[in-house]
């Protein structure tokens, strides 16, 4: 039998508190979601496409000294009706207007509606619907307050109010924030008393720990998909709204460029020059199908039972 070398061994010393020591890799929430978040390649597209759309037109609007309500050239018969080129690269229209520029400030209205909307509507429902998920006086009210508005469709409200405070880049706004928040609320609200009487939130009640508290700290960190989940859907259903309510000359005045406007400017010329109308609409779509696929990825991600 061979003997062992002391020299390939050496004895390590007793440490107490090597049984204390932490093993498992350091966990980072948003880290995860990010990683999560970049995983697909339908993300890194739609980002791409969606950042592209959002950088022209808030960007380039900037730099240009284009005039959505200049006629001047409406006599001018060589500047109209170019088709896409290197000089034109979306084309001019009847009154020798570069849809180029007309496109991209017609694209930085509409997403600025649609953005300052959602964030609007999305402050108001997280505000009232915590207040409505832990107030039994509250939920009483407001319930027959839902009731009630849940029953009118949400697009012929914002139609009459548009009709009934006039046209105006405010005044759409404030006609698509005045109930849409409630939906809001009331998904905030279902959620809310999912979470509040689970255990730790009922230890935290037993130790004294105000409600708010509660809310603020134990509650609403679970619902950062939930919200995401809801801003992804109200951004594009709002320029689409945009773009429905220009489309019937309701929504901003006839002299502000929107997409919803182009649209509707051009819709003469489907069959005749139809890049003036396609060329829009197709910048409509991205806008609207990158910001749904972005966001309902950004919402599966920032749910932690998606994270590994």
């Amino acid at each position: 039998m061979s003997t062992i070398s002391n020299e390939k061994f050496k004895f390590v010393k007793r440490d107490d508190f090597a049984s204390e020591a932490i093993d498992a890799p350091a966990y980072s929430y948003w880290g995860s979601v990010f990683r999560q978040f970049m995983k697909k390649k339908s993300t890194i597209v739609m980002l791409a496409i969606l950042i592209s759309v959002i950088l022209m037109s808030f960007i380039y609007p900037m730099f240009s000294n284009f005039d959505y309500n200049d006629v001047s050239k409406v006599n001018d018969f060589s500047a109209r009706y170019i088709k896409p080129n290197g000089e034109y690269w979306f084309g001019t229209d009847s009154n020798g207007k570069s849809l180029f520029d007309g496109v991209w400030f017609g694209a930085r209205n509409s997403i600025l509606i649609s953005v300052l909307a959602t964030f609007i509507n999305v402050v108001i429902g997280i505000i009232v619907g915590g207040i409505w998920g832990i107030s039994k006086s509250v939920d009483r009210v407001m319930m027959e307050v839902y009731n009630v508005i849940s029953n009118i469709p949400h697009l012929l409200i914002v139609i009459v109010l548009t009709y009934s405070i006039g046209a105006g880049f405010w005044n759409l706004i404030f006609a698509m924030s005045v109930t849409t928040w409630i939906g809001i609320a009331y998904s905030i609200r279902i959620q809310i008393m999912r979470y509040r009487d689970l255990e730790y939130n009922l230890a935290s009640r037993t130790l004294g720990t105000p409600t708010f508290k509660i809310v603020i700290k134990n509650i609403m960190p679970q619902l950062v998909s939930v919200i995401v989940s809801t801003m992804t859907l109200m951004l594009p259903s709002f320029i689409s709204y945009e773009a429905f309510l220009s489309f019937f000359g309701l929504g901003l005045p006839i002299t502000v460029p929107s997409l919803g406007r182009l649209i509707s400017d051009y819709s003469q010329n489907v069959t005749t020059n139809a890049y003036l109308f396609w060329i829009p609409l197709t910048t409509l779509i991205l806008v609207s199908l990158s910001l749904f696929v972005v966001g309902q990825n950004l919402a599966d991600a920032s749910d932690p039972r998606t994270h590994r």
